[in-house]
């Protein structure tokens, strides 16, 4: 049976098991308990970036979904940076 999830404890001292583990599947390191990060192989995480890049919209879609005409922008309570100068 292979190992997915380390402690961090064990993911420290055997780093380069973690790494090599990761190349086939993605291994969880669990902090106090809870999962507190996943290590994925390089190729992995470029194919999720970019199926994350393609659902994302592209600028031109952000324009057009825009409200028009006499439709009220939501406007937020902030201050702005250089506003109080």
């Amino acid at each position: 049976m292979r190992r997915s999830t380390w402690s961090i404890q064990d993911a420290k001292k055997n780093f380069n098991a973690v790494v090599k583990a990761a190349e086939r599947e993605p291994q969880t390191v669990i902090k106090h308990g809870s999962p507190t990060v996943v290590v994925i192989a390089a190729a992995e995480y470029t194919r999720l970036r970019h199926l994350q890049l393609a659902r994302a919209g592209s600028f031109g879609h952000h324009l057009l979904a825009m409200p028009r005409g006499d439709d009220p922008l939501e406007r937020l309570d902030v201050e702005l940076r250089g506003a109080g100068v």
